[in-house]
């Protein structure tokens, strides 16, 4: 559908700049960065280097973007960017600041983050008007379970007319 061919690039374009920004000047990240990386390495596997982690997720939002913006695997690109934004968005910790205007820029970087992540959900949900594995899933065992009844039906009056004609033999 057109919509989708118009839409899909223009939701992806955000994380195709954003991540090449990320990769060329990662430096320029790393205090907003930090609070998040640094809690996070202590606690899972990854590398205790912000500019790498900045990095890798720059990296992951050009790949999401552009596998978005093309069409390619949109599902999955919608959920890798949606991946992406967890971190980026808690680096707008808007509840932390005194200053009022400084608060009120991370509160519309943060709603706006927000907002993106929705349009990420619809995308990665989005089936292209084709049914999903669920719904397909699901028809399949009604279609399977309707065919075991019609077997168990046919199976008791092929049961009944075989005793009938028992019956019947032995007088």
């Amino acid at each position: 559908m057109i919509v989708r061919r118009i839409a899909r690039p223009m939701l992806a374009g955000i994380f195709v700049w954003g991540g090449i920004n990320a990769l060329r000047y990662p430096s320029a990240h790393v205090p907003a960065a930090e609070p998040v990386t640094k809690p996070l390495a202590t606690k899972t596997q990854l590398p205790d280097d912000t500019e790498l982690l900045v990095r890798a997720n720059g990296a992951a939002m050009v790949a999401g973007g552009a596998l978005l913006a093309t069409g390619k695997a949109p599902r999955l690109a919608s959920a890798l960017l949606l991946g992406t934004m967890v971190p980026t968005t808690a680096t707008h910790n808007f509840w932390a600041e005194s200053d009022p205007q400084a608060k009120a820029g991370k509160l519309t970087q943060f709603i706006k983050d927000v907002s993106l992540m929705g349009g990420l959900i619809l995308a990665a949900v989005d089936t292209e008007g084709k049914p999903g594995v669920a719904y397909r899933a699901k028809l399949a065992g009604e279609g399977i379970e309707r065919t075991a009844r019609q077997a168990r039906k046919s199976a008791a009056r092929e049961a009944k007319l075989a005793a009938l004609q028992a019956k019947q033999a032995v007088s």
